[in-house]
């Protein structure tokens, strides 16, 4: 059985994190296959929205511990650095870089770096029996990392940031959602209906003001307000030309518009 499942239907690709018996817990090849799966959007020009999933009852619980104790990780040959940046970077990095918008759909429980992987979608939506758990620093004595120290600081601020990592108590997914670490926390049984409806949105739109969005808000921390507008000119830039028309007849003939699924630069 693959350990990530990958598949397109209707425009949508959806990825499945498929080692249900360990919480879809990480190992290297887990890592690997989950990378080459959010790559295969980039060949895929059918494909507008990218949903993440996880198999059974979990999200994603983080490193499988119990292969890390095993010397699974291989970090005593090659070097801590190395495979974080070789083995779990590759993942952040391919979704940041991903040609269309991303969903988080967490059906479950997503704790230490699995954190990191539901906060680098573009959207994240949660089941309320859902709860997230930085458990780095009080069970294992490290860091939070893939990225998780940078979103909550960015997400939630540094008090609730610094709360969140030092005591690494569960966040039920309602107050994720109060704090803003996630986007909506909706039933159990609502929670194939609410991705639904996000990603019947996002099909529609242009994936290049979608990616052009993600890029603009990431860069806005380091950024002026006079730097942050030359960045949003540039991107109006490209933008306006290639949408603004559409965009502005159908509003005028109250309709939805239609924007090009092309993904190429022009």
């Amino acid at each position: 059985m693959t350990t990530v499942r990958y598949e397109v239907e209707d425009e949508v690709a959806r990825i499945t994190l498929n080692r249900p018996e360990t919480m879809n817990a990480m190992t290297v090849e887990f890592m690997a296959a989950l990378r080459e799966s959010i790559e295969r959007v980039t060949d895929e020009p059918e494909v507008r929205v990218l949903v993440i999933t996880g198999a059974g009852r979990g999200f994603c619980a983080g490193a499988d511990l119990a292969d890390q104790a095993g010397g699974g990780s291989g970090g005593e040959t090659r070097g801590i650095e190395a495979v974080m940046d070789e083995v779990f970077h590759p993942v952040n990095r391919a979704l940041m870089a991903c040609p269309v918008p991303t969903v988080a759909r967490i059906n479950g429980p997503a704790a230490g770096a699995g954190i990191g992987l539901a906060l680098t979608c573009d959207v994240a939506v949660a089941a309320k029996s859902a709860f997230f758990a930085a458990t780095f620093g009080p069970k294992l004595g490290i860091v939070p990392d893939m990225g998780v120290t940078w979103h909550l600081q960015n997400l939630v601020g540094p008090a609730h940031a610094r709360a969140i990592a030092m005591l690494g108590d569960r966040i039920p997914a309602e107050d994720a959602q109060r704090m803003g670490l996630i986007w909506k926390a909706v039933d159990d049984d609502q929670l194939d209906g609410a991705v639904d409806a996000i990603v019947a949105r996002l099909r529609t739109s242009s994936p290049h003001a979608m990616t052009r969005i993600r890029s603009a808000i990431a860069d806005a921390p380091n950024n002026t307000l006079d730097q942050q507008m030359l960045v949003e000119a540039a991107h109006q830039a490209v933008l306006i030309p290639r949408n603004m028309g559409e965009g502005a007849r159908a509003f005028v003939e109250k309709r939805t518009p239609v924007f090009s699924p092309d993904r190429q630069e022009r």
